[in-house]
Parts: structure tokens; sequence; C-alpha cells
């Protein structure tokens, strides 16, 4: 479904069927004192199915994870995660949930061998094998103290230990956090391979988001002050256009359903929006007569996430 949530619920068009959710967000209204994160959020995340949380810093990315399990309870609205409330999830719920949060933090006093023991008693599905296949390749003695390692090492410990689980479902908060490219690659290998087992449903965050563009099924754009935006990828890859545009000295352009953003930063001005070169030409001849609509150009899914979200 490609929807879109400015505190008013608003369907704009249907791309995919519907499918039961792993996680559901009702009406969600959260505030940090006077500042407004949420109002009346809503949206879902389909059993199976990987789909990507994108937005700048600052727009409550990992606020939403930390009330999606249960460490912090909104102002207002429903969350559920595999069919339990969030600020109610059951042990043996949790124990079906592989969480990485931003910062990947492990017991760092633990060496390899010790923290693969301790993790292991609380998930009934554990695969220690996945574990030792993803950290050996650290090339680490397992007696190696998890202090004494890199960030990026570190990160290979923690997400290790969330393969080793067997989640039905992910939640990645910035998974790409220090690892270099190799091990970013790696990473989504196995990820890969996790997902090919099938009723596996992954929730991500990350700012590499060309790693998005083979991995994720459906993305949700969450902007600031709670606008929402959701589709599946493939949607949001044909129908997001960008055009040059001319003619825009002195003009002031405001965004609306078809104006979604305008860059007038360089050489080449350009407008995002959903429609259609006719739509866009149309709405501009009535909104902004004298400027004028030019070609359609290309973009990667980086450019188009700046096109939607703004460059700052």
């Amino acid at each position: 479904m490609v929807s879109q949530n400015t505190g008013k619920a608003q369907q704009v068009k249907s791309c995919c069927c519907s499918h039961e959710a792993a996680i559901s967000v009702k009406g969600l209204t959260h505030r940090y004192g006077k500042r407004t994160i949420y109002e009346n959020l809503n949206f879902s995340v389909p059993k199976g199915r990987v789909v990507a949380l994108l937005g700048k810093n600052g727009v409550g990315k990992t606020t939403l994870i930390k009330i999606l399990m249960g460490f912090l309870k909104p102002v207002g609205g429903r969350c559920e995660v595999l069919g339990e409330q969030s600020h109610l999830l059951s042990a043996a719920t949790r124990a079906r949930i592989g969480l990485l949060f931003e910062g990947h933090l492990a017991y760092e006093f633990m060496t390899i061998s010790q923290i693969e023991k301790f993790y292991a008693p609380f998930y009934p599905k554990w695969r220690r094998e996945i574990f030792y296949d993803l950290v050996d390749r650290l090339g680490l003695p397992h007696s190696h103290v998890i202090g004494n390692m890199s960030c990026g090492q570190r990160s290979q410990v923690v997400l290790g230990l969330i393969f080793a689980q067997d989640p039905e479902l992910m939640i990645l908060d910035d998974y790409s956090m220090g690892l270099d490219p190799g091990y970013r690659h790696l990473f989504l290998d196995f990820l890969r391979d996790f997902l090919a087992e099938g009723n596996k449903t992954v929730f991500v965050t990350s700012h590499v988001i060309q790693d998005m563009e083979k991995l994720v099924d459906d993305v949700i754009f969450l902007q600031r002050g709670g606008e929402l935006i959701q589709m599946p990828l493939s949607c949001f890859s044909s129908n997001f256009r960008c055009f040059e545009i001319k003619n825009v000295a002195g003009v002031q352009f405001q965004k609306d359903n078809v104006i979604r953003n305008v860059d007038l930063v360089g050489q080449s001005p350009k407008l995002f929006s959903f429609g259609d070169r006719e739509q866009v030409r149309a709405h501009m001849a009535h909104l902004y007569p004298n400027v004028a609509i030019g070609e359609q150009i290309d973009m990667s899914l980086e450019d188009a996430f700046i096109g939607l979200t703004g460059k700052y």
C-alpha cells in the first residue's frame, strides 16, 4: 500500500495486497516536553517483508524503536509487535525478536565465547554455528575480550548474536554503524540467507541508502513533525520523479500534494513529485504560470531520498 500520514491518514494509491502485520502502529502520539515527535502516526510492517524506516537525524527513528520494544511509553496510541502490545511484551515474544539498537551495545568485559554462552539459554532456537560462522571471520581467538575490539569488530559480534537467535522479527537500528564496506556486504549476505529461510520479517533503519535498493521490499519515510509516507520500494522508484524547472527567479514555492519538494541550490533547479510530467505541468501552470517544466532526471534511491526529505 502506498500511503501518506500527516496527522490524518490518507491513502494515495494501492500498489500491493495487504499482509498480516508483524508490527502495527495506530494513532501513535509522542512528545518530549513541548516538542511533538509524532501526532496520530499510523503504519504497519507486514510479516515476511523487509521494511526500511528512513529519515533524517532527529525525526524520531530510534525513539520509535524504543516505543515498539516497550522501553518508552508514548503519550497516546497503540503499538503491537507480533500480536502483543509493545509495553506489555512477554518474555516469550521478546525471544522471537532480534533487536539491534543504535550503538551496538554489548557486554564488553566478556570474551567471544563467554558472550555466546551467556546469550544462548535465553533463546530456544539458538544457533551457535551461525554466531561462530560470522564472528570467526574476524580472525580473533574465542578468548578475545570484546572491550579490546574495534567498533566494527564489536558490531560484528553483536550482529552474530542477533542472527544466532534465529528471530522471527529483526529490528535493526542503523546496523551499518562501525562496519567497513566489506563487513557491511558480508552482513547483507547473511541477512539474505536468513530471509531465504522464509517467515522472517525485518524492520531496519540505516543511513546507507544504497544498501536499501537490493534489500528492502517497502520503505517508510518519516519526516520532522511525524509526517509519514509508506509504500513498496518498487512503487517509490517508479512513481517518484525529478524534473528540471526553469524561470524560477523570485518564485516562492509551497509544498503540496503534487510539489513534494523543490531544490533551488545549484545551476539546475529541480522539482520532485509523485505526479507524472503532465500532472506536474498542469499544476504548475495553475499556480506558477511562468515556471517551465524541463526534462525528467534519472535518480538513484539516495537521490530520491534527498529529493523527498530535503538536503537539510
